[in-house]
Order: C-alpha cells, then sequence, then structure tokens
C-alpha cells in the first residue's frame, strides 16, 4: 500500500525548493528585458546617465540571477531523488525539454551574462548591447522550455503509454512544442515576471525619489518601468484569460474548483465574486455576477460550466476503463504475444491513469469495489476553497498593477513624479506585491492538477520514490533552511546594493529641445525624460 506520509513529505519538499526558486525567476526575466531598454536608450542617446542606470540595474540582476541558479540546480536532481518513478514513466517526455533548455537557453544566458558584466571596456557599444539583448532572450527561452515541459503535465499532448517498455514515449514532438497549454503558460509566466521586474525598478526607484537620493536615474528608471509594467500588466490579464481558457478545454476539474462550482452551472454562467462554504464543503453563501463566468471560462454564453459533481460521476466512469487498460496490460506483460490483450488495451490505454488511481485503496487493480471506485473518483477533486481564494487574490491583485502602472504611467507624462512623498512611500512598500501574485498563480497551477502529477496520465503518489520517512523529514528540513539562508543573503546584498545606490555623477543640463527627444518622439514631460 502506499505510504501517504512520505508522498505528502515529497510533495512538500518539491514545493518548499520550487516556490523558493520562483522568488529569482520572474525578476530575472523582467530585469534583463528592463536593463536592454535602458541600454539600447544609452546607444541612441549616448547619455552615460542610461549607462549608469543600466549597471545599477544589472548589478541587482546579477545577485538574483546566481541565487536563482543555485536554487534551481536541486530541483532537478529531486527528479530523481524523490520522484524517481515518475522519471521513469515519462522521463521520455519531460526530459527533452529539460535536456533543450540547458543546452540552448541556459548556456546562451549564462555565457552572455559574463560578457555583460566584464565586456563594458571591451566590446563596441552596439556589441554590448546585443550581448545585452542576448541575455534577455536566453532567460526567455529558459522560461519556454521549462514550460513546455511543464504543459505537457497539464496537458500530455503528443505522446503514448507503450506496454513494452512500461513507459510514455513521444509520438509527435511537434504537438508536445506547440501543447495550447505550455503556450499559454509560457507568455502568461514571462508577462507576470516582466511585471515583477517593473515593480521592483519602480518601487527602488520611488524610494529614492522619497529620500531625494539619485533623483536622476530614480526618474528616468521610474518612466521606463512606469510604461513596461502597464503594457506587461495589461498582457498579463489577457494571456491569463488565455490560459484560463485553454485549462477549461483541458483540466475542467480545476476550473470547477476554482470557481467552487459544485454544480454544472447553466448557460451564461455566473462567475462567482465572493462565496463561503458551509459544512458539507459546497457554498452556503456567495455574490455572484451574471453571464461573466461563461464569458470567462468557454467564451460563450451558450455554453453550460460543467460542476464537480458531475465530473466526479466521469472519472468514476474512466476509472472503470482504466480498470480494463490495467488488466490487459498485465496479460501483454505475462505474454508479449498476446493480440487480443492489445487490443483491449489499445481500445482502453487513455483511461490507464484513472485505473492507477485505484493502487491506493489496493494493490489488484481489477477487484476493486464500487466503494473504492467511488472514493478514488473522489480524489480527483483537488482542495476547493485554497484554490477559490488564491485565485481571486491573484486575480485582484492583476487589475490592481493595471491601475497602478496606469496612475503612474499618467503622473510620468506631465512630469509630475516627484510631487507626492506619501504615494512614493507607498509604491516602495507594495514591492513585495508582485511575488504574491506570481506564487498564488504556480500554487494555482500546480495545486489545482492534484491528484495528478502528469494530468490524467499519472496519480501524484504513484510517481514518489519509496523513501524513508526519516529522509524526508531530514532533507526537507536542510533544504528549508538552505534555501532560507540563501534567500536571506540574497536580501541582505541587495539591500546593500540599493543603499549605496548608483554610483555618483554630474550631467550637464540639456540646452535644447533636442537633447531630449528619443527617436524623434514628441516633446512631453515623459520624453525629457527619457532623452535626458
Amino acid at each position: 500500500m502506499i505510504d501517504m506520509t512520505v508522498v505528502e513529505l515529497s510533495r512538500w519538499q518539491f514545493a518548499a525548493t520550487a516556490m523558493y526558486h520562483f522568488i529569482f525567476v520572474p525578476l530575472t526575466l523582467g530585469l534583463s528585458f528592463l536593463m536592454a531598454i535602458m541600454e539600447s536608450v544609452y546607444v541612441m542617446t549616448g547619455r552615460e546617465i542610461w549607462r549608469k542606470a543600466t549597471l545599477f540595474w544589472g548589478t541587482l540582476f546579477g545577485v538574483n540571477f546566481a541565487m536563482g541558479v543555485a536554487t534551481g540546480i536541486v530541483m532537478e536532481f529531486q527528479f530523481g531523488m524523490n520522484w524517481s518513478y515518475y522519471s521513469h514513466y515519462v522521463g521520455d517526455v519531460f526530459g527533452a525539454p529539460l535536456a533543450i533548455e540547458g543546452l540552448m537557453a541556459f548556456f546562451l544566458e549564462a555565457s552572455f551574462i559574463g560578457l555583460f558584466f566584464f565586456g563594458w571596456d571591451r566590446l563596441s557599444k552596439v556589441g554590448h548591447l546585443v550581448v545585452t539583448w542576448l541575455v534577455a532572450l536566453g532567460t526567455n527561452l529558459s522560461a519556454l522550455w521549462i514550460l513546455i515541459a511543464n504543459g505537457w503535465m497539464q496537458n500530455p499532448v503528443g505522446s503514448k503509454f507503450n506496454p513494452d517498455t512500461m513507459r510514455m514515449e513521444v509520438t509527435d514532438f511537434v504537438a508536445v512544442l506547440f501543447n495550447s497549454v505550455a503556450q499559454a503558460k509560457f507568455v502568461h509566466t514571462v508577462s507576470a515576471g516582466y511585471v515583477c521586474g517593473a515593480v521592483f525598478i519602480f518601487a527602488i526607484s520611488a524610494f529614492y525619489l522619497a529620500r531625494g537620493k539619485h533623483v536622476e536615474i530614480a526618474k528616468r528608471s521610474m518612466v521606463v518601468a512606469a510604461s513596461f509594467g502597464l503594457a506587461a500588466s495589461l498582457s498579463v490579464v489577457v494571456l491569463g484569460d488565455e490560459s484560463g481558457y485553454v485549462a477549461t478545454e483541458h483540466q475542467k476539474m480545476k476550473i470547477a474548483a476554482i470557481e467552487a462550482s459544485f454544480h454544472t452551472e447553466p448557460a451564461p454562467a455566473p462567475w462567482t465574486v465572493l462565496a463561503f462554504p458551509g459544512s458539507d464543503g459546497e457554498p452556503i453563501w456567495q455574490i455572484q455576477l451574471p453571464w461573466l463566468g461563461g464569458l470567462i471560462t468557454t467564451r460563450s454564453l451558450e455554453e453550460e460550466l460543467e460542476g464537480i459533481h458531475p465530473l466526479v460521476d466521469r472519472a468514476e466512469e474512466r476509472i472503470r476503463s482504466g480498470m480494463i487498460a490495467y488488466e490487459a496490460l498485465q496479460a501483454i506483460r505475462a505474454d508479449a504475444a498476446d493480440q487480443s490483450a492489445r487490443a483491449t488495451f489499445d481500445q482502453h490505454w487513455a483511461d490507464l491513469g484513472y485505473g492507477l488511481l485505484l493502487k491506493r485503496y489496493r494493490e489488484d487493480v481489477g477487484n476493486a469495489t464500487d466503494t473504492e471506485i467511488a472514493m478514488a473518483a473522489e480524489d480527483t477533486v483537488p482542495d476547493v476553497w485554497p484554490l477559490f481564494w488564491t485565485f481571486r487574490i491573484m486575480m485582484g491583485l492583476g487589475f490592481f498593477f493595471i491601475a497602478f502602472f496606469a496612475f503612474w504611467f499618467w503622473k510620468a507624462s506631465t512630469g509630475k513624479l516627484e510631487t507626492n512623498k506619501n504615494l512614493l512611500w507607498l509604491s516602495f512598500f507594495l514591492l513585495p506585491t508582485p511575488w504574491i501574485a506570481i506564487e498564488a498563480g504556480w500554487f494555482i497551477a500546480e495545486f489545482g492538477r492534484q491528484p495528478w502529477v502528469v494530468e490524467g496520465v499519472l496519480p501524484t503518489f504513484y510517481a514518489a520514490s519509496g523513501l524513508n520517512f526519516w529522509d524526508l523529514v531530514i532533507s526537507l528540513t536542510f533544504f528549508t533552511l538552505l534555501y532560507t539562508v540563501l534567500f536571506v543573503i540574497m536580501i541582505w546584498l541587495m539591500v546593500r546594493i540599493v543603499k549605496a545606490g548608483p554610483k555618483d555623477h554630474v550631467f550637464h543640463e540639456p540646452q535644447d529641445e533636442d537633447d531630449f527627444v528619443v527617436a524623434a518622439l514628441p516633446v512631453t514631460p515623459m520624453t525629457k525624460e527619457l532623452g535626458a
């Protein structure tokens, strides 16, 4: 029988290391592009202040990048340590994107980041600018391949189970690459990283401006961050909507749990703003907006939104089909020439993963009782209320960022960035908010997929290694402490860098309007900030 305590500890360890690692990833994504934009302005205008700004934010980027590498290495080792059966079962599919990420993206990023820091006096302006853009490209390519791998876990296309090797194998690598879930997750995730980078630069610049230090670099950085952040925050919401729509097609149970929809909502489905659970877990009080749920989840006023209870009934049907697939698989293992068993398996193999859900309750899957089948079907429902509230926190912050950057974009356009110190201090103290939204998003994506490590293919409990309880306790404690120490070191280093600030430099005041203009833009208070 499965030791669920060991499984839960393995899940906690991967969740802890992944959540720590993802503190650094979005900031890397955002800062890399913002650095490239600032250096582009430096190359176009020749203004030394933009070089100083690029160097300053690049130093913070370097610290964050180093910590991201240190925390990310451990995650891949866990596939062999804590999730060895997962690695065996789907390694042929999952391993390819990870290998390409290391060869194509990470080496590109790691190679050019050295040239970024040490090539300022060895490369031409344009040459160094190309290096900076290649660093940004590398960070995004890295995210692309990781999210292709993760997207396959959410929607396992382009693959099939081979009864002879007892593993999932790639049948169409192009389908894996262009998986709709992976593509939606990629654009949504990198946009969230851009928002994170914009908030980071804006908050620290607001801190400088509120204290009257490094004013010239702070104002210019705020203009770039406000402009870039507004575009990124708009794209996060739009692309998040696309990600939700794709999930409605491929992960109906996740969407039903996020919406706390226990019963199928007839078209046009409402959207629940707030709700509270009763003793049976179903909502006893809720505020709903008519039609909006249908527009968000199905983009239609004519399609119903399936609820948890009917989806559980469908899962029970698939479990019974999976039992047939499992029995046929055993017959093939006993006699590889049994063509009748192969024909039966080919008919039912897509439900094999549902049959494996019964392994939690008994070893001989084919003899499962109706009660055990019903319990396994109920296991397909993730915890509803943590998903419900986490999604609304994430969504609320997403719309807040649009309003936040729209306000500061307007302030920058009118040349009034430093008119209200209270607003500047408020902007500084909002620094943690993008990480709250981003970590909430990952929680929704991964926790909402439960009980699957690969949706509909491999149950989480079945993928875990058979480790000792105390081995996991010790390793979980060690990694948590180590990552906490690394996080504290990163904060300490960044605080020191921010306190020191960019190197002071005296800049001449522009003599005419042409000095303010970047790429022949009309002269406004905002373009004056950019051009100067």
